[in-house]
């Protein structure tokens, strides 16, 4: 599902009021969050994805494993994704609406009464589950306005808590396992198929603000789904569901029925049952889905390895026994899903197949009524993370890496012993002949008649001594007489032969009875009776039974009869009190059971035939003579003989020809009381007997002694060595859980630590832009004078280049001229703490200005010396400028007080610099001289001698004073004293000439001229 983004809430007050007692008033709901390996990103994520400017309305709860003596930088590093405000949790704090609680190191942390409470763990380090103590807590504590989210982590910490959670009618979601860096924790909580939304942590925040925006409508205790069976919008669901599926689950179990229609109707956020059927009704996609809802998806390879640990040991072990090779070894995993239990059993087989080194004709039915899910098993493709649950030996055996899909293929080898087929076991027939049966977490869903169904399904699929699994959930229930235990704590059972015959329902459904048949045996596996006409041999068979005498009991070696043929009312009694097993032993009339006893424990001990005959057995005040024979059972059709059954035969002496031979010749005379010799002799015979008996009744007490001893003896040291077992087991179980749990937290740890380097990495680059942005040579020098780094503008001294760094600064020669003292200097800063401060220049004429400064740590201790080079060329030629115009200004004093006139031309002639001297002297001030060129105040006569000197003065820089004449502005010739010099730019180039005049004599009248050029006088 998309999730959309509402309009902003208005925003509630940020403090909320003291909670009333009862948890489930807050007005807010509040949601737990439980991360552990790769959490940082996914809460990253999830907090960017709520928009500035909207306030969710819930609170938000914090959960991630933590290592217990590290301390936490995890709330500093949520404030830096979200405008909530964000606390580390503190004993008994208020949960306030629109806040963020993060817990502490080495806490526990639950809900009490809208109060978070921190309690020190009470589990070992391994053992430890924060989220799923936090989310019970919640659920109790807040009820239907409850959320979990599970986030990234490896483990299954939090699938628990979301079952507490759903079970009181909150909402539950868990992070896409596809962008998670570890997915352990949201795989266990997807598998338990009560999540509500699967999404990436940054659609999570829109889907919950939708989700609580229709929180009004669930009133508090509320029930979607009615528990009365006989509702009808719940019958009508049912038929929806059978009729477009062809599945009946009207048999389950209503808890998990009703839980899991309120998830859909949670999902879709309709709030009654009548809404929901007519929404059915009108979506089948949605039928669909609610059908896929009610199966129960969870399964992995190897799962519950205590369970397959039994079946690897206790079970397929022992199946291949008393099988020659070549015969069928069949197997049936119901309810296999996607069918990795299906594949688990068969590699199982198929290893112990390998190692006795024989061939079997393996068979292994995998069926499931989810259709979607059989595909999956039958294309034997899995995802790259069964990598945790099966080991790299059979990865490598029995599967191949896909490198485009990074998905495990199953071998060829092992697929092609599975059969894979959709079958609903309530309706289909079941199969046949079977060694093995898997059948776990699926009776637990269904109601008892149901399962009673199934049980007795599974008794008649099995061959004799064939072995059923349900699992440590589930249980036989009433069924103990048709199979015993093998492990009481997997739930394994072996089928027992139900010699009583009783008839099953089952048995009605799928082997047609006779309703006249007496009752005999019920070979499973066998087939059914034939209705045809008998035989001729059939016909001898049951006469001659019906002729002779014979009583036959097939019995076990305690006595207990299991089968028993003939009238045997002449040997046999009921016996007095409570009637269960018939004993053979304890219904013997007088006279047969002590032989009997001796016969039973003879046969059984020696395997061989023994017979009493003649025996005197009490019948109705008489006695009769009895003949007994006991034997152990013939070999059954497979070759091996049954080590626990006896027959035994009884039958009447009398009138047969034992009997006649039985008879003593004793006639003789009697004595005087009446005794004849016939007593004498039976008196003798009746003490050799008893003698006989208590010689066998002696060293039969002393076998039994003995055997009980070291029956004892052995028990005790299996006591002594399964102790021992299991505490090696147990340390190792912790061992293991502790190093899981510290693996966690180390991740935490790391991603904190690696957030932390990222920030020193971003202002480690801010300080080196900051340090190549400012143009100043630097290099850092430890102790002992070696480079520890340096800035792009030290290679402008050093030729320095990456690799150098460690090398001493003593093995570079400086581009300064004059200066070569950098490593006494660093060595006195060092010794002596003072900064020192010089200038320098380098070859090409730049100057620097260098300083060596102690380098000092955050805790004042020094590690070295810092080297810094500023470029201040520019600043030096300012300097020498500043001096040049100062000099300048210094002249141009001197040029504005002197009494000569000063005055500069350009080449052409026009006057650029007029001094107070030059306004005396010739009348023009400045502003009106600076209009004039300089032939305008040299007579006509006198200008080619001075265009003359002029050139004279472009090859001489100075021209010795001469006498000349110039104009004043009044029109007088002044006789001067001319001095000229020329001006010389950088290039060497005459660009002015300066000039100095003193007037040389009194002035000369110039001489009128009148219109016609002459002379006036």
């Amino acid at each position: 599902m998309t999730p959309k983004r509402l309009a902003p809430h208005s925003p509630a007050p940020v403090t909320a009021p003291e909670p009333p007692e009862s948890a489930s008033a807050l007005p807010f709901p509040v949601v737990g969050i439980g991360a552990s390996a790769g959490g940082l990103a996914a809460f990253e994520a999830f907090f960017s994805g709520l928009p500035h400017h909207v306030d969710p309305g819930m609170a938000f709860v914090l959960v991630q494993h933590l290592a217990p003596d590290h301390e936490s930088i995890l709330a500093e590093l949520i404030r830096r994704y979200t405008h909530l405000k964000v606390f580390e949790v503190t004993d008994g704090v208020i949960v306030q609406i629109n806040c963020v609680y993060i817990i502490p190191p080495n806490s526990d942390m639950a809900f009490l009464n809208g109060r978070l409470q921190l309690l020190a763990p009470a589990a070992l380090r391994g053992y430890r589950l924060p989220v799923d103590f936090l989310f019970r807590s919640l659920a109790q504590d807040q009820h239907e306005r409850s959320i979990g989210i599970v986030l990234s982590g490896s483990g299954s910490d939090g699938t628990l808590g979301l079952r507490a959670i759903k079970a009181e009618g909150g909402m539950v979601m868990a992070q896409n396992p596809a962008s998670t860096e570890f997915d352990g924790m949201p795989r266990s909580a997807l598998a338990t198929g009560l999540v509500d939304f699967e999404l990436p942590p940054a659609e999570m925040m829109a889907q919950l603000i939708a989700y609580t925006a229709h929180f009004p409508s669930r009133t508090a205790g509320a029930t979607l789904v009615p528990d009365a069976p006989a509702d009808n919008s719940l019958q009508k669901l049912f038929v929806l569901v059978r009729s477009q599926t062809g599945h009946d689950f009207s048999q389950y179990k209503a808890n998990t029925i009703n839980r899991r229609i309120e998830r859909r109707m949670a999902v879709h956020q309709i709030a009654k049952l009548d809404d929901y059927v007519r929404f059915l009704r009108k979506t089948p996609v949605e039928v669909d889905a609610l059908f896929r809802d009610f199966l129960i998806g969870v399964t992995n390879f190897f799962r519950d390895p205590e369970v397959f640990k039994v079946l690897e040991d206790e079970v397929i072990r022992k199946l291949f026994d008393n099988k020659p090779p070549g015969t069928p070894v069949r197997a049936w995993s119901a309810g296999c899903s996607t069918g990795e239990e299906g594949y688990s059993i068969a590699i199982l087989l198929q290893e112990r197949m390998e190692s006795l080194k024989s061939s079997f004709k393996l068979q292994v039915f995998a069926t499931d009524i989810d259709n979607h899910a059989v595909a999956v098993a039958r294309s034997g493709m899995y995802p790259a993370g069964i990598a945790v649950d099966v080991t790299p030996e059979r990865l490598a055996r029995f599967f191949t890496l896909d490198a485009d899909s990074g998905s495990y293929k199953v071998n060829k080898n092992i697929r092609d012993f599975l059969v894979f087929s959709e079958q609903d076991m309530i309706k289909d027939p079941p199969f046949s002949k079977l060694d093995l049966i898997i059948c776990r977490n699926l009776l637990i869903y269904m109601n008892s008649d149901l399962q009673k169904k199934l049980i007795a399904l599974f008794h008649y699929a099995l061959n004799p001594g064939g072995i059923l699994c349900l699992g440590s959930s589930e249980t036989i229930g009433d069924f103990g007489s048709l199979f015993s235990v093998i492990d009481r704590k997997a739930k394994v059972y072996r089928r027992n032969e139900d010699f009583q015959g009783a008839r099953r329902p089952v048995y009605d459904r799928f082997i047609p009875v006779s309703s006249g048949r007496d009752s005999g045996p019920a070979m499973t596996g066998t087939k059914a009776h034939s209705a045809s006409k008998p035989s001729l041999r059939d016909i001898t068979e049951q006469a001659l039974l019906q002729e002779t005498g014979m009583v036959g009991a097939l019995v076990n070696s305690a006595g207990d009869i299991q089968y028993l043929h003939g009238r045997s009312g002449m040997f046999l009694e009921p016996a007095i009190g409570e009637s269960s097993v018939n004993n053979i032993l304890a219904m013997a009339r007088d006279g047969l059971k002590g032989e009997l006893t001796v016969a039973l424990h003879k046969t059984g001990l020696h395997r061989q035939r023994v017979v009493s005959l003649g025996l005197n057995v009490k019948t109705n005040g008489h006695y009769t003579k009895v003949n007994l024979r006991v034997s152990p059972v013939p070999p059954a059709h497979d070759g091996a003989p049954d080590p626990s059954l006896f027959l035994v035969i009884l039958e009447s002496a009398l009138g047969g020809a034992e009997a006649q031979a039985l008879k003593p010749v004793l006639a003789g005379p009697r004595d005087e009381d009446g005794h004849g010799a016939h007593d004498a002799a039976l008196i003798v015979e009746l003490q050799a007997e008893i003698r006989t008996k208590d010689e066998y009744l002696h060293a039969a007490r002393e076998e039994l002694v003995t055997s009980n001893e070291e029956l004892k003896s052995s028990n005790e040291e299996m006591q002594s060595i399964n102790e021992e077992l299991q505490s090696t087991n147990e340390e190792l179980e912790t061992s293991k859980e502790e190093l899981q749990s510290i693996n966690e937290e180390l991740a935490t740890v790391n991603s904190e630590l690696q957030t932390k380097v990222n920030d020193l990495s971003h202002a480690n680059n801010d300080m080196n832009n900051l340090l190549a942005g400012t143009g100043i040579g630097t290099i850092f020098l430890d102790s002992q004078l070696r480079i520890l780094r340096f800035t792009p503008a030290a290679t402008q001294i050093f030729s320095l280049i990456a690799s150098d760094v460690g090398r001493p600064i003593k093995h570079f020669v400086s581009k300064l001229s004059g200066y070569d003292r950098l490593q006494e200097d660093a060595l006195q800063v060092l010794k002596t703490l003072i900064p020192k401060e010089l200038s320098a220049k380098t070859e090409d004429g730049r100057v620097y200005s260098l300083r060596i400064l102690p380098y000092r740590t955050q805790d004042n201790v020094i590690e070295g010396a810092v080297v810094t080079f500023v470029d201040v060329s520019d600043a030096a030629q300012t300097r020498d400028a500043l001096q040049q115009a100062t000099q300048l200004a210094r002249l141009a004093v001197v040029v504005r007080d002197a009494t000569d006139a000063i005055t500069v031309q350009n080449l052409d002639g026009h006057i650029t610099a007029w001094n107070p001297g030059a306004t005396r002297m010739y009348g023009w001030t400045e502003a009106e001289a600076l209009t004039m060129y300089a032939r305008d105040r040299i007579p006509k006569p006198l200008q080619h001698d001075a265009l003359s000197k002029l050139h004279q003065l472009s090859r001489a820089q100075v021209l010795e004073p001469y006498k000349t004449q110039r104009i004043a502005k009044n029109g007088e010739v002044l006789a001067v004293s001319l001095t000229s010099t020329a001006l010389l730019n950088e290039a060497g180039q005459l660009y002015a000439i300066a000039t100095t005049e003193r007037l040389a004599r009194p002035a000369l009248e110039p001489t009128p001229e009148g219109p016609n050029g002459k002379e006036i006088t």
